[in-house]
């Protein structure tokens, strides 16, 4: 776990936060700073590499969300088939479409948080082209700027799946602007891929620390927007050219998996792996176990988390999971179960919490098999702590926690707030006890990119091209891996990617980005899985409308007053 997130407040703060900020109406303007301009702000190559720095950094919150923003947790999957709120929390659901429209703050935080990161994009490429800055090689000036431009792809291509076509701002504006113009989706997911294939060479294929960018997280992301515009290209009814781009998603993701860098871990590795409790898939989530650098050949991109700078000077350098992805058994089945250690995931609140679909129904029947729904990696065995249970020291059963209740509103609660806990979001080893720590945070690395989902992008790849027999063996690799009794077969392969979504929950739980997921694959997948799987029933009830897209933020509209900027198709008048 290195320090790659420690950077200069002074050179990110003065330097670019009247150019980067987003939070007020001119979301997209540029301004420079009172006492800087970006002439004149840059003395060093060094000082350029703080941009890039302070990108990882806003990326890592992005994902961990150590501040536990409401918006982010809609980023990371709250809404989806996956995920949905506590009875606790019942206010911040994202489920309920009679509130959830163009004003909503969430879609503006997250359009917002993605400019942010495209404007950090674009100083650091100006900033690397001024004469006066000295490099100590080529090599160290091309990676700069590799860095730069695969930053501003991945959030171009971020903004296409859950937006569609946005505005494309390649350079630095000095003074404000209010005639922005939507491309369209395609051209947006065309401007990332071009961007990815010039920046692909310049990644280096491996690096000699964790968390820096790599050739592989390029050509991942490659496959991911080649798959996200054919299937645009199809529903626009341009056969041949969504044909092209599968069969270029296909090409990326093969000189990944077949690149000779980058491997399915199949068995044990890592800090613990001479224990007998654990396998090779909760090895994966284990300290000092995530990164590349630590023998784990599945890494593509990590994100990084340091305890020592956590207590010195950082203090989102931490993993809040146990505390926001945690069950709250204490409140449901205080009778029987009580506390915040070990025992119960640690100080669990669900923020956000898995779906019926989520953490049971994708394991019933031939499903069950699985090292990923066994008891160390998703554990459903929770011991009961309270002496006076009648199952003290015994595992507490599920349909008492589900539905112990005479009242079913009860049960319904009690159900939101017990679920098995992931060895992705809770330990058996928390770091900090001493110096004061509660069981809320883990301090390991974590994963923006895994091999497997390279895979998953192979898959779908395949089946869109026609190749289903193809597609099932290569969610096979992941069920064989996971020593599953029942492989898939092409008879499994459906044309609505119910087998390839369901692979990728059991695969990519707490892991991938659904929403991205859900709305690039198009058509009405997303609300017909939420209608299905949401776990409250306003879902049902209030989504009326189907959409493929988040709408565009009303603020961005009203805000870029000299051209209009239409809404997407279901958020009109909403």
């Amino acid at each position: 776990m290195k320090r790659i997130y420690q950077y200069s407040v002074i050179t990110i703060i003065s330097l670019t936060w009247g150019i980067v900020g987003c939070k007020d109406k001119d979301f997209l303007t540029e301004v420079p700073p009172t006492f800087y301009t970006v002439d004149n702000a840059f003395s060093t190559s060094a000082q350029i590499d703080q941009t890039l720095v302070a990108i990882y950094s806003q990326l890592r919150d992005l994902w961990a969300n150590p501040t536990e923003q409401a918006w982010i947790f809609v980023l990371r999957g709250n809404g989806t088939d996956m995920f949905d709120v506590a009875s606790i929390r019942r206010g911040a659901s994202f489920n309920n479409y009679g509130n959830i429209n163009p004003d909503n703050t969430a879609f503006y935080e997250i359009y917002s948080a993605w400019y942010e990161i495209i404007a950090k994009a674009n100083l650091a490429i100006y900033a690397a082209d001024l004469s006066h800055i000295s490099w100590s090689s080529a090599e160290e000036k091309a990676y700069t700027v590799a860095q730069a431009r695969f930053f501003r792809a991945f959030a171009y291509l971020n903004l296409a799946e859950l937006f569609g076509g946005v505005p494309l701002v390649t350079e630095i504006t000095t003074a404000p602007k209010y005639d922005f113009s939507r491309t369209t989706r395609v051209e947006t997911y065309q401007f990332a891929i071009d961007e990815l294939l010039a920046v692909e060479n310049g990644l280096p294929l491996t690096t000699a620390s964790g968390g820096r960018l790599v050739r592989g997280a390029a050509q991942h992301m490659l496959s991911r927007a080649y798959l996200a515009m054919g299937t645009q290209l199809a529903a626009d009814g341009n056969v041949t050219a969504a044909q092209s781009a599968f069969t270029q998603s296909l090409a990326n993701a093969d000189k990944i998996i077949n690149g000779g860098t980058f491997f399915l871990m199949k068995s044990r590795f890592g800090s613990r792996k001479e224990e007998t409790q654990g396998n090779v898939y909760w090895d994966l989530f284990q300290e000092e176990n995530v990164n590349y650098q630590n023998g784990n050949t599945e890494s593509i991109w990590a994100l990084q988390i340091d305890y020592m700078a956590y207590r010195a000077e950082d203090s989102k350098s931490k993993l809040p999971y146990s505390r926001t992805y945690g069950p709250v058994f204490r409140d449901a089945v205080p009778a029987h179960l009580t506390g915040t250690n070990e025992d119960v995931g640690g100080r669990g609140i669900a923020q956000i919490v898995p779906t019926m679909y989520a953490r049971d129904e994708i394991y019933v029947g031939q499903w069950g098999n699985d090292l990923r729904n066994s008891d160390i990696v998703f554990r459903r065995n929770i011991i009961g702590n309270v002496s006076t249970s009648p199952y003290f020291g015994k595992p507490v059963p599920w349909e008492l926690m589900y539905n112990g209740s005479n009242d079913a509103n009860t049960n319904m609660a009690n159900q939101s707030l017990c679920y098995p806990i992931s060895c992705k979001i809770a330990t058996d080893r928390y770091t900090g006890l001493a110096d004061g720590e509660n069981k809320s945070n883990l301090f390991r690395d974590d994963y923006f990119i895994r091999l497997s989902e390279t895979i998953l992008l192979r898959a779908e790849a395949k089946q869109r091209l026609g190749d289903k027999a193809g597609a099932a063996t290569d969610i096979n690799l992941l069920r064989e891996r996971a020593k599953c009794t029942y492989l898939v077969t092409a008879a499994d392969v459906d044309d609505q990617f119910n087998l390839i979504l369901d692979e990728r929950a059991r695969e990519l739980l707490y892991e991938e980005s659904r929403w991205n997921t859900l709305l690039r694959m198009g058509g009405t997948i997303a609300v017909n899985r939420i209608r299905k799987h949401a776990f409250w029933p306003e879902a049902k009830a209030t989504l009326t409308f189907d959409y493929n897209l988040w709408p565009i933020p009303n603020t961005v509209i009203d805000t870029n007053k000299d051209v209009p900027l239409p809404q997407n198709e279901g958020w009109q008048n909403r």
